[in-house]
């Protein structure tokens, strides 16, 4: 009988997280270059959104061709993640929702790039929302895939190295700090300040989920996780 080939995951991760990461840079760039943004560093000075930096010309059909196949990887890979950690991890909080979540979260990210660049109040509430349920509900996959990548180390089914162990958990924590502290700055300070933080925030927390994907593309590397393709039966 033939061996079925296998195929490794990593890339699959690797790519999800990288696609958007370089559509968001090349779009930031060109829009720079184009003067439909302020030049600087949007990590620090938060001149400008991810939004508005993809929002407008060439710049935004490019952040698309990134982002829009970079969501139907991302729930690809949400989905592999559970499938390959409920054995490993056991029942733990959370993790029936770690599918269905990452493939909510990816759905909302094809939203906010089908419409951003468009007018109106209606496509405005659609990417607004796509922005928070994408934010909101991959930090919570962060989270929950983090832990039960945790009981599967100290159940002895996973052996990690400690900063890898913990990134995850690490990653959705820090995010969630960095939207208290936008809101305190929202609630307190008003003006062109709250915009600048808001807007670092989206950069940051943008980032954040690029490395969670890293993360998984690191410990896919690691333990060889791969998929077999066998031929179907009959």
């Amino acid at each position: 009988m033939p061996v079925a080939p296998s195929v490794p995951l990593w890339p699959l991760a690797l790519l999800a997280g990288l696609l958007p990461l370089t559509g968001t840079l090349i779009a930031w760039a060109l829009s720079t270059h184009l003067q439909l943004i302020p030049a600087c560093n949007p990590f620090w000075d938060g001149c400008t959104s991810v939004s508005r930096a993809a929002r407008y010309d060439l710049p935004n059909y490019i952040f698309r061709a990134f982002v829009l196949p970079a969501a139907a990887l991302q729930a690809l890979t949400w989905l592999l993640l559970a499938s390959w950690l409920k054995p490993l991890a056991g029942p733990g909080t959370g993790m029936r929702w770690l599918a269905p979540l990452g493939i909510t979260a990816a759905l909302a990210l094809v939203l906010y790039g089908a419409f951003l660049g468009t007018e109106g109040q209606i496509y405005r509430w659609l990417r607004q929302y796509g922005t928070v349920i994408y934010f909101g509900f991959t930090c919570l996959c962060l989270l929950i895939a983090g832990a039960a990548v945790q009981r599967a180390v100290r159940a002895g089914r996973l052996s990690l190295p400690r900063v890898l162990e913990r990134s995850m958990v690490a990653l959705a924590v820090t995010l969630v700090l960095l939207g208290v502290g936008n809101a305190i700055v929202a609630a307190v300070i008003g003006g062109e300040l709250k915009n600048r933080v808001e807007n670092v925030t989206e950069w940051w927390g943008s980032l954040i989920f690029v490395i969670g994907f890293f993360s998984i593309t690191w410990i896919w590397w690691r333990e060889r996780v791969a998929i077999t393709l066998a031929p179907a039966a009959g």
